[in-house]
């Protein structure tokens, strides 16, 4: 049998299965509260598909994807408060405020909602592309990579609550009630909103699947295991790497545009530092190198965080970071990989264990 036939055959019927558990079994089994909650999580999900392709198979430990996340996030919001503002008048918050007598002339073009789509992710990629080329020929990585990406993330935190005037300062983009013309404050237009999230994850998947199984992807592990040899043969692992970094902020910027209708708030606190290495926890803890995995480490870490930074709010923190920590040191390839661990030791038990001798044999 073809094992190329073989594993598309097990992709089909793998996304078919999740299909029928995002699309069916989740509006039934769940209340508009929970389906709500899943829908945010699966936003953080579309992120750590993104990690998974930057960092599982490029070695491009991103810790500031919270940066293309908020730039997603905040196009998108800044698009629904004129919206609900209606035309010509300013965002609720800039009334507040007193310090606007007209409307910002950076905040116009998102009045129009093609730009406004278009910006969720071209934006964030835009970004990505020009941090990427300064960073990449100049062949930083590593360590010295994930500092400088966490950096971005930080003083685009800061600069955001600085204006205030603008942008809502620590208080975000808040408040928003409509989508395109549909009310969030229905629920049914909430299950849309979850719809929309749950289709455009499963799309993210494909298309990451198709990149890591092309022969970019190999390219692209082999750029991670040995960057001298790759250019040896003649590719340049700098356009290797910013592809891979690129299309990761891409997905990020998607998910956080998608993120504020289902939420209702964009703000710094959200697209920060703490977030950033939130996003990475979920994909190392679930197995970077795993898209499955990926996906459902970073649904479980944000459940959990629902779950127990309620009951124990001054400790989640701590034992976020220790989980973070354990998976690295003990599980570098997350939960995804422990099938695969217990499959060698069984392999090696029975490889050492003596072969039976009979009678004949012996004699």
């Amino acid at each position: 049998m073809n094992p190329l036939r073989g594993s598309g055959a097990r992709a089909v019927s793998g996304f078919a299965g999740a299909a029928v558990l995002l699309f069916a079994v989740a509006p039934l089994a769940l209340s508009d509260f929970r389906l709500g909650l899943l829908a945010k999580y699966l936003c953080t999900a579309m992120v750590a598909v993104g990690i998974c392709l930057a960092w599982g198979r490029g070695g491009l430990l991103t810790l500031g994807q919270g940066v293309f996340f908020g730039l997603g996030g905040y196009a998108m919001a800044m698009h629904l408060k004129l919206a609900d503002a209606g035309p010509g008048n300013l965002p609720d918050f800039m009334q507040l405020y007193g310090t606007a007598t007209e409307l910002p002339w950076w905040w116009r073009p998102f009045a129009n909602p093609v730009f406004a789509l278009a910006a969720t992710v071209l934006l964030p990629m835009a970004v990505a592309a020009l941090l990427g080329l300064f960073v990449f020929r100049r062949r930083v990585k590593g360590a010295y990579f994930a500092i400088l990406s966490q950096a971005l993330a930080a003083a685009f935190a800061i600069w955001l609550i600085g204006q205030q005037a603008t942008t809502g300062g620590t208080n975000g983009l808040t408040d928003i009630q409509g989508f395109f013309g549909y009310d969030l404050d229905d629920p049914v237009n909430q299950r849309m909103v979850y719809f929309v999230i749950a289709a455009a994850l499963l799309a993210l998947i494909a298309l990451a699947r198709q990149l890591i199984h092309s022969r970019y992807g190999e390219l692209l592990v082999a750029v991670r295991d040995s960057e001298e040899r790759v250019r040896f043969l003649g590719y340049d692992p700098a356009n290797v790497k910013l592809l891979a970094y690129v299309v990761a902020a891409g997905m990020a910027g998607l998910a956080g545009a998608l993120f504020v209708p289902a939420v209702g708030i964009i703000s710094p606190a959200m697209i920060g530092i703490v977030p950033s290495i939130e996003f990475v926890i979920g994909a190392a803890v679930g197995g970077r190198a795993s898209l499955v995995g990926a996906v459902l480490g970073a649904v479980g870490v944000a459940w959990a965080k629902t779950a127990l930074s309620e009951e124990f709010p001054a400790a989640w923190t701590y034992f976020q970071g220790l989980l973070f920590i354990v998976a690295l040191a003990f599980l570098p390839g997350g939960l995804a990989s422990l099938a695969g661990i217990v499959r060698r030791r069984r392999a090696a038990r029975r490889s050492a264990s003596p072969a039976p001798v009979t009678v004949g044999e012996a004699a």
